[in-house]
């Protein structure tokens, strides 16, 4: 069953931009919308750098938009794992708790006395051990998560929750009836993907490079602002013959280089990230991918980085909005904002 909570903000918060989604409680819909950009120095590979920074922005957001102060938080960087675990058939939720506590540090990657733990139970598995009892982990690096809320709490916030964005924006792009596995990419600020059967994630990556990393190329290049960098991405594009194109033409040129490498870049990231996932045993193989994020904008973009994954592939949107609801937000970067104003809840 799914459900929003009334006037609680969906917050994404990435290199180069953060969006927020006020949502409409029952469904993955956009009552109200707002984003803003962020300076290169507050968020670094999705990571916190300056508290300060980040609070302003949120502040001056929240405060032009009117938006509510409840806010549920979504985190995507390289210091976040997530395992699965098999445990012994245990049901209880405090028994299950402690078996995850033992277990996870065989499992995570990090000292547990510096990790924020999570766990979430999946329900009994059949392996060659028997049945067991299989729960999704999650460890993510307590300072990095204590920057977050400090930036935030700072901004007169009031943080309801946090969450992985790879769920929300499952969340928010799963449609009913897929038999199989289905991957899920948000080229934003940086690259997140997520491999879900049906609405359960069942592997998550967070790649550094994005359309931020683009645009800083870009604008180093050519000795551009980094917002001026950003327009030049989408006015060229990936589909347009370069000499059609408006504009100086070495910028022009250089764009569309950047641009090429980049989608392929984010393909070769997305296919290496697949192949590791389907050599694990059990994995079965995927169905379709959804792209979405800020650079499904940019005309061609996702047409490029369909053709290095080589699976068949849509645009994910969130298409159900109050009238003037986006309020001139382009969609794409509204999927992992509007997943974080839903909550899965087992009936």
């Amino acid at each position: 069953m799914r459900h929003a909570s009334r006037n609680v903000v969906g917050l994404d918060i990435e290199p180069g931009y953060v969006a927020a989604v006020q949502g409409t409680p029952g469904r993955v819909a956009v009552e109200k919308a707002a984003c803003a950009t962020l300076s290169p120095g507050a968020m670094h590979d999705g990571e916190v750098v300056d508290v300060d920074v980040l609070a302003e922005a949120l502040r001056d957001l929240f405060s032009q938009h009117k938006l509510s102060k409840k806010v549920r938080l979504g985190v995507a960087n390289q210091r976040i794992v997530m395992r699965a675990i098999d445990l012994p058939p245990l049901t209880d939720p405090k028994e299950i708790a402690s078996a995850v506590r033992f277990q996870a540090q065989d499992h995570i990657p990090m000292p547990l006395d510096q990790a924020v733990l999570e766990h979430q139970v999946l329900g009994p598995v059949e392996t060659p051990e028997g049945t067991r009892t299989r729960v999704v982990v999650v460890a993510a690096r307590r300072d990095m998560i204590d920057r977050l809320l400090e930036a935030v709490k700072r901004a007169g916030l009031s943080p309801q929750g946090i969450d992985l964005s790879a769920f929300a924006m499952i969340r928010a792009l799963h449609r009913s009836g897929t038999s199989g596995p289905v991957v899920y990419v948000n080229v934003g600020g940086i690259t997140n993907l997520a491999v879900a059967e049906g609405s359960t994630c069942i592997f998550t990556r967070a790649i550094a490079y994005g359309l931020q990393s683009m645009a800083s190329e870009l604008a180093e290049r050519r000795g551009l602002t980094l917002e001026h960098a950003q327009g030049w991405l989408s006015h060229v594009g990936l589909r347009d013959p370069v000499e059609t194109i408006d504009g100086d033409n070495l910028i022009v040129a250089e764009a569309r280089a950047v641009l090429a490498d980049g989608a392929r870049r984010v393909g070769d990231e997305v296919r290496n990230s697949l192949d590791f996932h389907s050599a694990r045993e059990g994995s079965g193989a995927l169905e379709r991918a959804v792209l979405t994020g800020p650079a499904v904008a940019i005309a061609g973009f996702a047409d490029e980085v369909q053709s290095q994954i080589g699976l068949p592939s849509e645009v994910g949107l969130v298409a159900e909005a109050k009238p003037g609801g986006f309020a001139g937000v382009d969609a794409g970067r509204l999927a992992v904002a509007a997943g974080l104003t839903v909550t899965e809840v087992a009936t």
